[in-house]
């Protein structure tokens, strides 16, 4: 495989191709980026063939901050014919042996999505052929590797595989939330897409479990404080705004009308601060590490707005500040990630979860 292939947002490409552009580095593997504006992907292109699968191995995809999904892939497949699209793409596929799961799949853009009805045609005499060649295991298995067919446009595609313990579990890298109808805002979404990518499922029950204190910073009007209400816990929100009255009625949730720069929670046995004010991402992390060194909470879940040209160096730069300053207070047990989440748009969410060898 010569071609590592990277699924972003629409107009974040420039961003995750700095990104992978950097890691590829620090494995000693040379390659170059194409990419266009608005494509919703990147193509790494790699100087030795092979490469691209010790990248799709080695390289985390949690750890990518503004990749949702990737694979290595062979080079472009152009022009495929009507008759017989299925043959080039299991030639493509010579070196992949009993995949456990087949996903044919489009960039998240309203062109690639006119691609979709064909994309659900398409796998069913797909994943027969592939069955029949080997390529595909008769039963799925989800510790099998994954194989990917992207059709960036009509009849032409990229095609490869990805790693079971190193992909995503959903389509494209995007995981179909439902808005609740008595939500009060949409970026209730954020926090609930928050919680299943950065806390594993098996650990909910533990690490978002009912009865816990909680602090929102920035509440107003309460799509975050809903979140944790309906995991059962208490919530100091803190906006000078008004909350949603659905929320104040649960009786779980005390309103706090104060700047959150500057309120200091009244009770420290918080589990969770979570965060999402509009302000200037160097600031919003100081007043996460000013928490953190005071020990105010054991998780936390906070977003970094993104006004910045060079998003991903910025951001790389407050993350290992962060990182920086903790450590320097004495912080020495933690674990600080940051992802691009779909629900995001120009922001990115971040988890920070102190002394998490102790457990719960």
């Amino acid at each position: 495989m010569i071609n590592l292939f990277l699924f972003c947002r629409a107009g974040y490409e420039k961003d995750c191709a700095a990104e992978i552009q950097h890691r590829a580095a620090e494995l000693d593997i040379g390659g170059f980026v194409k990419t266009k504006n608005n494509d919703a992907y990147v193509i790494f292109q790699c100087f030795q063939p092979g490469d691209a699968s010790v990248l799709a191995q080695k390289i985390e995809l949690d750890s990518l901050i503004f990749t949702r999904q990737m694979f290595a892939a062979k080079a472009l497949l152009k022009n495929l014919p009507e008759q017989d699209r299925i043959s080039p793409i299991i030639e493509a596929l010579s070196e992949v042996n009993k995949a456990g799961e087949l996903r044919v799949e489009t960039p998240d853009t309203n062109e690639a999505k006119e691609l979709s009805n064909f994309c659900k045609k398409f796998t069913v005499p797909l994943r027969q052929k592939l069955k029949k060649t080997g390529t595909l295991l008769e039963k799925e298995n989800p510790r099998r590797p994954i194989i990917h067919v992207c059709f960036v446009a009509p009849g032409t595609a990229y095609v490869g595989f990805s790693l079971s313990n190193n992909s995503s579990p959903y389509l494209r890298g995007i995981p179909r939330l439902k808005m609740a109808s008595d939500a009060p805002s949409r970026s209730t979404l954020k926090l609930d897409e928050a919680f299943i990518h950065f806390i594993p499922k098996e650990e909910h029950e533990k690490r978002l479990s009912s009865g816990m204190h909680s602090v929102d910073l920035g509440a107003c009007p309460g799509g975050w404080t809903y979140q944790l209400v309906r995991r059962g816990m208490f919530v100091a929100a803190v906006d000078n705004g008004l909350m949603a009255q659905s929320l104040m009625d649960t009786g779980q949730v005390k309103h706090y009308q104060a700047d959150g720069f500057r309120f200091e929670p009244p009770r420290k046995n918080i589990y969770w601060l979570v965060c999402d004010m509009i302000e200037k991402p160097s600031r919003v992390a100081e007043l996460i590490e000013a928490w953190a060194i005071n020990g105010w909470f054991k998780e936390a879940i906070f977003n970094l707005k993104l006004p910045m040209k060079s998003r991903y160096k910025d951001v790389s730069i407050i993350l290992a500040t962060m990182t920086e300053i903790l450590k320097e207070n004495d912080i020495k047990d933690f674990e600080l990630s940051c992802k691009h989440l779909y629900h995001d748009r120009d922001e990115v969410t971040v988890h920070l979860w102190l002394n998490p060898t102790k457990g719960w």
